[in-house]
Formats: C-alpha cells, sequence, structure tokens
C-alpha cells in the first residue's frame, strides 16, 4: 500500500506519538490509524491534510517531517523547475 503509512509510522516513532494519541486527537478509532501505518488502507487526500493540521498541533516538527517523508520527491522536483 501507500506512502502516507510508512510516512506516518515513521514520524509516530521519531517524536513519540502513539496512534491512540494521534486517534484521539483526529476523533477517529485508533484502529484507523493501526491500519494506515500497517499499510492496510490509506488515508483519503483529505484525511491526509487533517493528519498534517494534527501533528501540527500535536507536535509541529512532527509535522513538517510527515510532509517531507511524504511529499519530498515531489517537493524536491519542483525545487529543480
Amino acid at each position: 500500500m501507500g506512502k502516507a503509512g510508512k510516512a506516518l509510522r515513521q514520524v509516530l516513532e521519531i517524536y513519540g506519538i502513539s496512534q491512540n494519541k494521534l486517534a484521539v486527537a483526529l476523533g477517529i478509532e485508533r484502529g484507523s490509524v493501526y491500519r494506515w501505518v500497517h499499510e492496510i488502507r490509506d488515508p483519503t487526500a483529505e484525511t491526509v491534510r487533517e493528519i498534517v493540521k494534527t501533528l501540527q498541533e500535536i507536535e509541529p516538527p512532527a509535522a513538517s517531517k510527515f510532509i517531507e517523508l511524504y511529499l519530498g520527491d515531489l517537493i524536491e522536483d519542483k525545487e529543480q523547475l
């Protein structure tokens, strides 16, 4: 499955954010976060947006790192233009 789950797993590990803490902050069940992190399901584009906003509230550098890991190749390609 997707890159979002891999990026999210890395960010949660790096910044010590539990799946439960993210789920509570997002107002969703922890099982949803589990499925993303274990690449069982991909979050929707709207959910990725909410993840970034929520990470910004919990730990701002975590939000930046998530964007870098998830969209890094797109950002790098844009900078080369």
